[in-house]
């Protein structure tokens, strides 16, 4: 039986987006902003702890990653991650309660006001299974300086 563990990674150069999820309960157990090799690490603590399979972007700067994902011991799983920027600041929106001046705006001009690597992650995660995943509202694990 496979581990209903299943990770997001949104890589970047500077800073990567990382969701944990379980699977089989639709929800988000961690979230990351890191830089690449903190990204690394996390996966890697994350594949001791039952992580088998990571669903990937198809785009160009995913192709570097494959390899050493696979070396980890992961199954890499690659998704259409055509438009899931501006999807993920829509579902950014859907996570959390809108407060203050930001509620008032519509949609289309609202900006998060943090980062959102690790929304597009989780889209990428949603993107694979089909279904929404319920998360807390947290402020994701970052070791990157915040916008």
């Amino acid at each position: 039986m496979s581990s209903p563990l299943l990770a997001g990674l949104d890589p970047g150069r500077s800073k990567c987006g990382l969701v944990l999820a379980d699977a089989a309960a639709s929800r988000v157990l961690q979230a990351a902003i890191l830089p690449p090799e903190a990204s690394r690490e996390l996966l890697q603590r994350w594949r001791r702890q039952g992580l088998e399979q990571l669903v990937l972007g198809d785009g160009t700067g995913s192709r570097s990653w494959q390899a050493p994902l696979t070396a980890l011991g992961l199954t890499v799983l690659l998704v259409d991650e055509r438009g899931s920027t501006l999807a993920a600041r829509q579902r950014y929106w859907q996570l959390g309660e809108r407060s203050g001046w930001r509620r008032w705006l519509p949609a289309g001009l609202r900006l998060p006001p943090r980062d959102i690597d690790d929304v597009v992650a989780q889209l990428l995660l949603e993107r694979h299974l089909e279904r929404p995943l319920a998360r807390q509202a947290q402020p994701p694990l970052r070791s990157v300086p915040a916008p």
